[in-house]
């Protein structure tokens, strides 16, 4: 489940409630997602979102596996990213400084929505990457690749899929993929400073600036890649990938 706490001048927390599964979400949390982006963003009173995730294990671990089982081919993977596109447009939109509270692991989905955000505090026991190509053998949109690439540049996004590592949190900080990092116990308690510290300032000096930064890296369009969305989506590799995570062992690729 996803939890909204909403505190004291204006802040809001959003809550990945799902610690069993290190805060993996279904297709049902992630269009949940969406509607509460778009509950905060129509809320005067909220000055500052947080992002975190329950427990101590993750952020979030991206999707949850088990939800690609129903999936028949390419139309379902091309669908598939267009949800998970319209959910962190939806992040984005938010009006209001946002800042992810990063504990644990932050993989696969979860690094799309610590990127959506406009601050990343980690704690020490941190770490994120997109390990696909060890994993499913899907693939990355290139408007999620096109959002990290901003936090960190292309090469260094190239590094982090082709090699498929987790970076830990003083790696993520030099990257620039983390803004800040703490001890595990003080990471609410500094996410919560951090979003009264910008709750008090001018919020349409926050809100422009916000607004500014997306139009500078909405400017130039991105080409169509649903070829590529394709190519992974209904290859055999996938399948393949899927049936060996799901079955706890090594996937066997093929390329094909």
């Amino acid at each position: 489940m996803i939890r909204v706490e909403r505190r004291e001048a204006g802040i809001a927390w959003v809550v990945f409630d799902r610690p069993q599964a290190r805060n993996a979400l279904t297709f049902a949390m992630w269009d949940r997602l969406r509607e509460v982006a778009g509950e905060l963003d129509a809320d005067a009173d909220v000055r500052v979102v947080v992002f975190t995730g329950a427990g101590s294990q993750a952020f979030v671990a991206g999707t949850d596996i088990a939800e690609f089982r129903a999936m028949r081919g390419a139309d379902d993977g091309v669908a598939y990213e267009a949800r998970i596109e319209g959910v962190i447009g939806a992040l984005e939109a938010i009006h209001v400084p946002t800042i992810a509270a990063i504990a644990g692991a932050c993989t696969g989905g979860g690094v799309s929505i610590a990127a959506a955000c406009d601050l990343r505090i980690g704690s020490t026991d941190a770490r994120i990457g997109v390990p696909i190509a060890r994993t499913l053998g899907n693939c990355v949109s290139l408007r999620n690749i096109a959002r990290i690439a901003a936090i960190v540049g292309l090469d260094a996004v190239k590094a982090l899929l082709l090699t498929g590592r987790l970076l830990d949190a003083g790696e993520a900080l030099r990257a620039g993929l983390l803004n800040e990092v703490v001890e595990p116990e003080a990471l609410a308690a500094r996410a919560q400073a951090l979003a009264e510290e910008i709750a008090a300032l001018a919020p349409l000096t926050l809100r422009v600036t916000k607004e500014m930064c997306r139009r500078l890296r909405d400017a130039t369009p991105l080409p169509d890649y649903e070829d590529l969305i394709r190519a992974c989506y209904g290859s055999a590799d996938f399948r393949e990938g899927l049936t060996a995570f799901l079955d706890k062992r090594r996937p066997r690729w093929t390329g094909s």
